[in-house]
């Protein structure tokens, strides 16, 4: 018997996050349909919801081997070198997101102590959006190392 599916909350966090974009789309859409009236602050959640399931989605990518890679090139190169190739994408690949989320904490830092930024629509400090970025990048390097493992463990399976 198939044991079953473990709950993901990769997985979750995405349709979730996919769920109440295209409620406020909807919710929106209905607004201007009926009310002639469009609601300014749909477009700041969106956009911000959109970045933080593009977070999530990269790491779900990276587990399943979906990111962008050249397979026909590193089909070509003998067995060592694929596991070789396969290190080096990932450390690659956690090496773009550690920088990313450097990047991202240093902006927040700058939000929080400098400019005191906030959105136009909701004025909800810009540093609360930001936040989501280096918070479910866990996502994205969970997602990595297993892509890594799983790549790695068909390579043992080739020889």
């Amino acid at each position: 018997m198939k044991s079953p599916t473990p709950i993901r909350v990769d997985h979750w966090i995405a349709a979730l996050l996919l769920l109440t974009m295209a409620f406020i789309a909807f919710v929106n859409v209905l607004s201007r349909y009926f009310f002639h009236f469009s609601i300014g602050a749909t477009e700041e959640i969106t956009i911000n919801l959109f970045v933080w399931m593009t977070v999530v989605g990269t790491g779900i990518a990276f587990e399943r081997g979906a990111q962008l890679g050249m397979v026909t090139f590193y089909n070509l190169f003998p067995l060592k070198m694929r596991r070789f190739l396969v290190v080096l994408s990932a450390l690659l690949g956690a090496g773009l997101f550690v920088l990313v989320c450097v990047y991202m904490i240093q902006a927040i830092y700058d939000e929080l102590t400098l400019f005191r930024a906030t959105s136009a629509a909701l004025g909800i400090p810009v540093w609360i959006y930001y936040a989501g970025v280096p918070i479910l990048a866990v996502f994205v390097f969970r997602g990595i190392y297993r892509g890594a493992r799983t790549r790695l463990a068909a390579l043992g399976e080739e020889t």
